[in-house]
């Protein structure tokens, strides 16, 4: 099956860098939410909590949005393999949805100074839903590349071995 993306180790590099920026404009503009490393974000939580900064909210529903969407993404990935069609291009594709949307948001309603607004948490959780589609994909089909996120890995193939 041929793919739109070159296979082999060079292929994540896009999207690692996409996820690093991702994940540090989230963190810089949504009061330390981490987008692509969620779990990261229980750090961040307890940081945010203790001295009262804003940005608890998306930092508690990141990881439970981020395993509903691999959850997801894995269901769609399979019902596009029983119909024999090609899923890696299909769920980038998907990925860049939530990140166009993530992207708008920032710009019309940002800068963002309370965390635990709706216009942050939305914009926060939409990003992080980008983030989930890019694990799971990359961890269904790119499983030997190196991986593009790291502090999610564990919890993303978690999601998807409950649908295996």
């Amino acid at each position: 099956m041929d793919h739109v993306l070159p296979p082999g180790p060079a292929m994540p590099l896009l999207p690692s860098v996409n996820a690093g920026f991702v994940d540090t404009a989230g963190f810089l503009a949504l009061q330390g939410l981490f987008t692509a490393h969620v779990t990261g974000n229980f750090v961040t939580l307890g940081a945010s909590i203790v001295p009262g900064i804003s940005g608890a909210v998306a930092k508690l529903l990141a990881l439970p949005i981020f395993c509903h969407v691999v959850i997801l993404v894995r269901l769609f990935s399979l019902a596009l393999s029983r119909r024999m069609l090609r899923s890696l291009e299909p769920l980038l594709a998907l990925k860049a949805l939530p990140l166009m949307i993530g992207a708008v948001l920032a710009i019309r309603l940002g800068p963002f100074a309370n965390g635990d607004g709706w216009s942050a948490v939305v914009t926060g959780i939409t990003l992080v839903a980008a983030m989930a589609v890019q694990n799971a994909a990359h961890r269904i089909y790119l499983a030997s590349a190196p991986p593009t996120t790291l502090m999610t890995g564990t919890t993303t193939q978690l999601m998807i071995d409950l649908l295996t």
